[in-house]
């Protein structure tokens, strides 16, 4: 494995029954970089990004992070290694404050399942609470409550929870879905920031916005790996513009 590579997926399958979502996947994910992860509907893109997430276990095949074996550990154990994920779907407390949010996933990943310990005496929670919101421009908004958000706002505190576990890794699901033309290139804009300090792999099927912020692309297509590299070569690769695209020209 090279040194500078972060993830590693080797021959990754996956079986639901008879079906074969995933055969023999295999992708290096390089430290620093924004991945995506395109495909049309039903390529297997969701279930790959599950199994890096931990959300899902493959059937067949290894996954490693820094060198190390992670496939058969727990979902809760890839977010204390360094592992983080936003889902295609909000997903937040709609009745806290946004502030309370950010400060819960603080939590879980520093004290985990500690039910003794005032949790008002750690101070320093509040502050971890804080920077991830100023990460995503919503410390002006901490004491908010969720539910009253706009729906790109409730967006970027989703990705601020998911920073809050400080991860090394950031995988986003979709992170404009639902989102207008204005709230989508506020949720770009925030994403260039982002991955000016981290390792990032998206899945997103918005293709300008994925060649125009994207290091490097990987295209399934019936469970299979049939492309990787930069969004140049993507854009170029003629099997990538008959599978995905459905025609020899141009991308929406």
């Amino acid at each position: 494995m090279s040194a500078d590579t972060i993830l590693e997926a080797s021959e990754i399958g996956r079986m639901f029954g008879p079906f074969k979502a995933l055969d023999g996947v295999s992708a290096r994910f390089r430290e620093g970089q924004l991945t995506a992860v395109i495909g049309p509907n039903g390529a297997g893109k969701s279930t790959f990004f599950a199994i890096l997430s931990g959300a899902l276990r493959p059937t067949s095949g290894a996954l490693t992070f820094r060198g190390k074996p992670i496939g058969g550990k727990p979902r809760h154990a890839f977010a204390h290694i360094g592992i983080a994920r936003s889902y295609q779907i909000t997903n937040l407390f709609p009745r806290l404050t946004v502030h309370e949010n950010a400060r819960t996933a603080v939590q879980a990943k520093r004290l985990g399942f500690d039910i003794w310990t005032d949790r008002s005496r750690f101070f320093d929670l509040s502050d971890a609470a804080d920077a991830a919101l100023e990460a995503v421009g919503l410390l002006a908004l901490r004491e908010r409550v969720a539910s009253s958000l706009a729906h790109g706002q409730q967006r970027a505190l989703e990705i601020a929870i998911a920073l809050a576990s400080e991860p090394a890794l950031l995988l986003l699901d979709e992170p404009t879905a639902g989102m207008g033309p204005e709230e989508t290139r506020a949720m770009i804009a925030l994403l260039e920031r982002l991955a000016a300090e981290r390792t990032i792999l998206i899945v997103e099927h918005k293709m300008k916005m994925i060649l125009g912020l994207s290091d490097r692309i990987l295209v399934l297509h019936h469970g299979r790996l049939i492309a990787d590299g930069s969004p140049a070569a993507i854009q170029a690769d003629p099997n990538v513009r008959r599978v995905y695209l459905g025609r020899s020209h141009g991308y929406a």
